[in-house]
């Protein structure tokens, strides 16, 4: 965290002018601390934890202890989001070493170039067209929010009836949850909830919000063949190109106008896409790399001047910056990516354990055939005789019980906004009853998540108080790595849930099919899934 004096990730504020403001050293303590309340430090304390909350629930995806979501009758299964990187181990040692690579090198153009301004607009362009992605995505789930917002699935009056809007008749019905029988709703022939659909009174206009409610949520496939080749096959929605027009739009803006809003409207979209695109792959690896950045981090800070040098002099979107009366308060991605991965990761977590715990374990008989030869004879012929003995086989089959894990199938978030907003009665902060599927995509227990946003924020508080106290820049990762892993770490502890912390991964050796396992006395799974066991020894589910 840094000002205008200081770099994208040392926590500094204001100008010479205001330094009293902050850490003067003739002010006594209190009044000196009482520095923490400016506006400037306070947006920036929101704007990380308000994009961190965001990335996080951005990167949610089915865990590997749910199965596939069912589908309905004539839907087609979505193509299930993907990382694109995993941080592996090696990276906690290259990490360090590209950053100060990087770092010495920028150092020293400036130093041959004499004029800064030129490298920040080549470096501009360039972050400007890459920022594309990242506001695509951001654009592309808020639009995907207010979608949902205006032509949720279902929705509840005040009394808790649910109404599920069906797109395929083109209608409104109540489900009986004990029967599964559907009961069409007369009057409600719109595709809007609530009081929204007493404003639309025109046939015409029934219509047309059907059409778009199809237009703005259905996917479309798209294949691009050049010479028997298939070059890109893959779906996409108006909702995608409409996003997609609106990030070139900021993009550009910002290209023209260098927009300090527009700057950190693009920052905070470089670090949600980075949320919803890398993952720490698990909790010892994204420990290791952060501690390895924390180490970089103190020594860039503090024993050399290529970070100052560098922030001071580069004017690009790499950092969030709030000005106020009394200066400048700034933030480096650096501080909100490098915990917010691992932040994500403890999300993502606790959406696995919510999962885990719905795991049913059913018998399931398995049997086994074996044949084997009792006699065999060869074919004897004379001129004057001929003998033949047949072969007779045994066939033994033995069946066995034993438990198969059956897993809960996935729900996914994506869309689940609108739908809780609209069966939440006014007063409550859950859905009715009867909207099982909006609670359980959006409600489930993060306690992983929640103790990691509170390690974050007390180390940005002891960040701001650091700077404050010594009226010096800080290292933001001196105390945000130590307040972040260590709020995860502890909670795994207190939980008693460091083993399954340890072995929870995301590189997909854990996402496996319902399979056999061995359990003792008590249910409890003691056993290595039996997967290759069946295909090994020639068992099969009667």
């Amino acid at each position: 965290m840094s000002s205008d004096h200081g770099p994208p990730d040392v926590a500094d504020i204001s100008s010479p002018a205001s330094a009293p403001a902050t850490g003067d050293p003739r002010a006594p303590p209190v009044f000196a601390l009482a520095g923490l309340l400016e506006p400037g430090f306070l947006s920036v304390i929101f704007s990380a934890l308000c994009i961190i909350w965001l990335g996080a629930h951005g990167s949610i995806r089915r865990p590997p202890s749910a199965a596939p979501t069912k589908l309905k009758k004539g839907e087609r299964r979505r193509k299930e989001d993907k990382f694109v990187e995993g941080l592996a181990a090696w990276d906690a040692v290259m990490y360090p070493i590209w950053g100060a690579a990087v770092l010495v090198g920028l150092y020293y153009l400036i130093q041959w170039l004499q004029d800064p301004a030129l490298l920040s607009k080549i470096i501009r362009v360039y972050l400007s067209a890459m920022s594309v992605t990242g506001l695509t995505m951001l654009m592309g789930d808020a639009l995907d929010v207010l979608v949902s917002m205006v032509f949720p699935a279902m929705w509840a009056d005040g009394s808790g009836r649910v109404y599920h809007i069906v797109p395929e008749r083109r209608c409104q019905v109540v489900l009986n949850r004990e029967t599964g029988e559907e009961t069409e709703v007369e009057g409600r022939d719109t595709p809007l909830p609530g009081c929204l659909a007493g404003v639309v009174r025109s046939e015409g206009a029934r219509q047309w919000l059907w059409d778009l409610r199809h237009y703005l949520i259905e996917e479309w496939t798209v294949r691009l063949v050049v010479i028997g080749t298939p070059l890109v096959n893959g779906g996409i929605r108006c909702v995608d190109l409409l996003a997609f027009a609106i990030a070139g739009s900021i993009a550009a803006a910002y290209h023209w106008t260098a927009s300090q809003v527009l700057s950190n409207l693009l920052s905070m979209s470089m670090c949600y896409a980075t949320f919803r695109l890398v993952t720490p792959t698990s909790f010892p690896i994204g420990t290791m790399v952060l501690a390895s950045l924390f180490v970089y981090d103190v020594v860039m800070v503090f024993y050399t001047p290529f970070m100052v040098a560098v922030a001071t002099s580069i004017d690009a979107p790499i950092k969030l910056v709030f000005t106020s009366a009394k200066g400048a308060s700034m933030l480096g991605l650096g501080d909100i990516i490098l915990p917010g991965m691992l932040m994500a990761l403890a999300l993502r977590f606790d959406l696995f354990r919510h999962y885990e715990k719905q795991i049913q374990l059913r018998p399931v008989r398995l049997t086994r055939t074996e044949t084997s030869p009792a006699s065999s004879a060869q074919a004897t012929t004379s001129p004057t005789s001929s003998s033949t003995t047949t072969t007779t086989t045994t066939t033994t089959t033995t069946t066995t019980t034993a438990t198969r894990r059956i897993k809960a199938p996935f729900i996914d978030p994506r869309g689940q906004w609108g739908n809780r907003f609209w069966t939440t009665p006014l007063g409550r902060l859950a859905p009715v009853r009867e909207a099982r599927e909006p609670l359980a995509a959006t409600a489930f227990p993060k306690p992983y998540f929640y103790a990691s946003l509170a390690g974050y924020a007390a180390g940005m508080l002891a960040t701001l108080t650091a700077l404050v106290a010594f009226n010096h820049g800080q290292p933001a990762l001196l105390y945000l790595v130590p307040g972040v892993a260590g709020a995860v770490w502890l909670t795994g502890w207190w939980r008693g849930e460091l083993r399954a912390m340890w072995e929870y991964t995301e590189d997909g050796s854990l996402d496996t099919e319902d399979v056999v396992v061995v359990v003792d006395a008590d249910g409890k799974v003691v056993g290595k899934d039996r997967e290759d066991y069946g295909s090994a020894f020639g068992w099969r589910t009667l």
